[in-house]
């Protein structure tokens, strides 16, 4: 299981978006939310908090965590194990966002909401972002056919 945080900054409508490195396991040149899995025993909350800081800088609190969506990929998709992710929204963080995984990301930075890059964004990172800004909660399926 993994969790993503959209850390949404509605006073300036823009969101943080990280790309991918070109050595990424998983979606290389893409953009993609700060996601990350979860490790044993460690609750996704806490996970989704560890990993937006780890990638980014940035920090919130568990609390001011908010369900924005679920992903289900099937085995084969992304991943031969398939994959679960849990997404969280946040419009409560601290910090400026710096891409502290240079090994892995090409950039951290914040995106315009009304300029996000169509066609550049990792499986599912466009219905997550819809989802976390504004539409009720959900889940994706992939491969469930």
């Amino acid at each position: 299981m993994s969790a993503a945080v959209v850390v949404h900054d509605r006073e300036r409508g823009r969101v943080v978006l990280l790309r991918r490195g070109a050595g990424a396991r998983f979606g290389a040149g893409l953009w993609d939310l700060p996601v990350g899995k979860c490790e044993p025993g460690e609750p996704v909350t806490r996970a989704a908090v560890r990993e937006l800081y780890e990638e980014t800088g940035l920090r919130v609190a568990a609390e001011d965590l908010r369900l924005a969506h679920v992903v289900h990929a099937a085995p084969g998709v992304g991943s031969a194990a398939g994959f679960l992710t849990v997404v969280f929204v946040t419009e409560r963080w601290s910090g400026e966002p710096v891409n502290r995984e240079p090994g892995k990301h090409e950039a951290v930075t914040w995106v315009a909401t009304d300029a996000l890059p169509a066609g550049e964004m990792v499986l599912s990172t466009d219905r997550m972002l819809t989802r976390a800004l504004g539409g009720p909660a959900g889940v994706s399926l992939h491969g469930w056919d």
